[in-house]
């Protein structure tokens, strides 16, 4: 399926100044007959060789994990998103998305999976040379080769760039001799090929091919792990091993480019993974608060628990709605990338660099969703919850991971606000102009005029947002421009407008999505869509003016203070909603169906 033009589709961060329609916008409810077929496929493969070897997954038993990746290759799931000219389907990146979602529940086995299709494949996709991607690629898409990524080293996470590991041209000047060890990665103990980051001559920052057979590579033992422990994670030593010159990965000293673009697939790759084992989890807490009987009646009975629920497929919706947003949009910019003559691979490298912002926030809010729900999910369960013999605590240890890899929560909360502000001063967002509009309605009167029409206060609710994060964050950038403020060292600042960003980006898209289920026919329970939106906005414009209020009162002092409070108090204004209703009409809806069906 193509994705949905659009000539007024965004650009990456765009949406903070930018209002979009409903008809601009992509839902998971669009997706075609060809599509859903696909995901049934999928989840017939979760449902008949991946959930039946869940214990042996978790003790890395009979080799299972390559194994079932050789199976997913002989169904082409490890090339659905490569050219097909190496193998692959070349599907779009909304039926991959949907891929992603369907494989949510594999547990510790989309670990392995993620690894391998994502950072092990991509970086030779979007850097190699042509014969770099003749040797590889098709081995990778049909399952002879499983791949590994080796970034990562005790001394230098987050700070990537501080590796130690070094490659240094032989005396024959045939070979790169790699020393060094890299730490947490992940498929080490059954992958054939690494992804490997070292540097050359102690500075020049490098990606390398290394074939697991290279002399001197050797492994440390599987690392004893809070969760996923099905995925296979070692230490990786390199002792003189000798990588073919012919094997750097992308040019010489531009290792961060290979390193950082990845990641952002990465991200967005791992919302959907998030999403669709959040959508197994609470499935399993509906069917045991309908089974579980206190007092006489079933524990879904109880408002405390229906709560639970309710805001379980909140947080699940609103995150599914700018998940597909922005898949549509980035299929869009590929699109439009491809059409200007660039490669598959280089229209796709582009199109997630383009909307790394949104990628990061994606991250974030999917692994955040995901935790809430396997903590509530376990909390339903009681003590069962916390007993081995069912899926919520593996669900629950597994999901932490989430918030560390592919960039720590905090990491992508400062990078989505240094993205943004980087973009405005190259001159790719006008925000100094929406910021300064702001800034004048601040010194005006506030207008009494009643919002008309469908999803009006919810759309003015948006409206304001946007004012708020550019209020806030404006007046924070003016004082860093005046030297009275030094942004690098108040993060707790960052983090506060990044959330503001956050809230404001899953609103809005929760707003199109339910705004555009109202004009389509043949869907039912609208109410229970608007009952979303309603809850959502109501607790939004809450962490809005939290989130404000403190970034505010950390910078701004006296009248400055006292203005911009008042200011937030206006753009954070939303009509009080009966959440107690709202919720337990999503939740009956959730108990008669016994899983998520929203």
């Amino acid at each position: 399926m193509e994705a949905v033009l659009s000539k007024t589709a965004l650009q990456g961060g765009e949406f903070l100044i930018k209002d979009s329609q409903a008809e601009d916008i992509f839902i998971p409810e669009e997706l075609n007959e060809e599509q859903m077929m696909i995901r049934e496929m999928v989840r017939d493969f979760l449902h008949n060789e991946i959930l039946p070897n869940s214990e042996k997954i978790e003790h890395q038993e009979d080799n299972i994990s390559p194994r079932l990746l050789e199976k997913m290759a002989a169904l082409g799931l490890l090339g659905t998103h490569m050219p097909e000219v190496y193998g692959g389907m070349q599907l779009d990146t909304n039926t991959n998305t949907l891929i992603g979602d369907a494989l949510g529940p594999a547990g510790a086995f989309t670990v392995s999976y993620a690894a391998h299709i994502g950072i092990g494949m991509l970086p030779i996709l979007y850097f190699g040379t042509e014969e770099q991607k003749d040797k590889y690629l098709p081995r990778l898409i049909n399952g002879e080769l499983k791949a590994a990524y080796c970034l990562t080293e005790p001394g230098s996470g987050s700070d990537a760039l501080a590796a130690k590991t070094r490659a240094d041209l032989s005396a024959d000047g045939k070979h790169y001799l790699l020393n060094g060890q890299k730490m947490w990665i992940s498929n080490a103990g059954f992958a054939d090929l690494f992804i490997v980051f070292a540097k050359i001559d102690g500075d020049k920052f490098t990606g390398f091919i290394v074939e697991r057979d290279s002399a001197g590579l050797t492994l440390g033992a599987e690392e004893k792990k809070l969760g996923i422990k099905g995925s296979s994670t070692r230490q990786v030593f390199f002792e003189n091993t000798p990588v073919p010159v012919d094997n750097v990965l992308g040019k010489i000293g531009k290792g961060h480019l290979i390193a950082f673009n990845a990641l952002n697939t990465g991200r967005f790759k791992l919302c959907a993974l998030s999403l669709g084992g959040a959508k197994y989890s609470v499935t399993t807490a509906i069917r045991y608060a309908n089974e579980r009987i206190q007092f006489g009646v079933p524990i879904s009975s109880f408002g405390a628990i229906q709560y639970k629920l309710a805001e379980q497929a909140i947080r699940i919706f609103s995150t599914e709605s700018a998940l597909f947003r922005v898949s549509n949009l980035m299929e869009l910019k590929k699109q439009e990338f491809e059409a200007n003559g660039a490669s598959f691979g280089e229209a796709e490298l582009k199109a997630a660099e383009e909307y790394a912002i949104e990628c990061s926030i994606l991250k974030v809010t999917g692994s955040e969703a995901l935790d809430y729900v396997v903590d509530e999910t376990v909390q339903v369960h009681g003590g069962m919850g916390f007993s081995e013999e069912g899926t919520a605590a593996r669900a629950y240890r597994d999901a932490r991971i989430n918030r560390i890899y592919e960039g720590t929560n905090e990491i992508n909360r400062l990078l989505s606000i240094d993205m943004l502000l980087k973009r405005a001063m190259k001159g790719a967002l006008d925000i100094v102009g929406p910021a300064w509009e702001v800034q004048k309605e601040l010194a005006s009167m506030p207008s009494l005029g009643k919002e008309e029409g469908p999803y009006a206060e919810e759309k003015k609710a948006v409206k304001d947002f946007k004012k708020a994060v550019l209020m806030v964050a404006g007046a924070a950038a003016k004082l860093q421009m005046e030297g009275k403020l030094d942004l690098k060292n108040e993060q707790e600042i960052i983090m506060n407008v990044a959330d503001m960003l956050s809230d404001l980006f899953l609103a809005e898209s929760t707003l199109l999505r339910v705004e555009k289920l109202a004009g389509m026919q043949g869907k039912v329970k609208q109410e229970v869509y608007d009952a979303i939106l309603k809850v959502f906005i109501h607790d939004v414009t809450l962490r809005m003016n939290k989130n404000g209020t403190d970034a505010l009162a950390s910078f701004a002092e006296g009248d400055l203070l006292r203005t911009m409070l008042m200011g937030l108090k206006r753009f954070t204004k939303y009509p009080a909603q009966n959440v107690k209703t709202l919720r337990r009409e999503l939740a009956d809806v959730l108990i008669a169906a016994n899983e998520y069906a929203v």
